[in-house]
């Protein structure tokens, strides 16, 4: 029996796919669960114009994401945080404090997005990778400076 996939399913398809599968499979799994539908001449006809409109969509993502990409490649961030005598912090700059600095400067990032291989703990420059969808990456620099202490001259 021929289906159209409505939604992916692990080992068989993605989504808006037509596939030949037993009628036992398609009756008992893939009906019952809204999984699939049988693949009539105008469920056909409405799968591809979905997969068209699917298309155009990515591209447009796509562009949307080479455009923030390319905005925030090179930026660079600076983050005040009070320190010790050392020049250590005394909490750390991690991946949220940098979304939040990011997000300050209108650029729409979530922490995921940020990638540190450990939180920053000392002033000073550090590069830092932002990840977006379509498996592309910005490099920031994070400029980490000691706040004004009070009754410093």
């Amino acid at each position: 029996m021929k289906v159209i996939l409505l939604q992916d399913v692990e080992n068989l398809g993605i989504k808006n796919d037509i596939k030949d599968v037993a009628d036992g499979f398609a009756r008992n799994f893939l009906f019952p669960k809204d999984l699939a539908k049988p693949a009539t001449e105008a469920a056909i006809k409405q799968s591809e114009q979905e997969k068209e409109l699917m298309a155009k969509k990515a591209e447009e993502d796509l562009a949307a994401t080479e455009l923030a990409v390319s905005q925030l490649d090179g930026q660079e961030i600076e983050i005040l945080a009070k320190t010790e005598e050392s020049g250590k912090l005394y909490g750390s700059i991690t991946a949220a404090k940098i979304a939040k600095a990011l997000k300050d400067k209108r650029f729409d990032i979530k922490s995921k997005q940020v990638k540190l291989a450990e939180p920053i703990k000392e002033t000073g420059e550090s590069e830092v990778i932002i990840e977006f969808s379509h498996g592309l990456e910005a490099k920031i620099k994070i400029i980490v400076t000691e706040e004004a202490k009070e009754g410093a001259i």
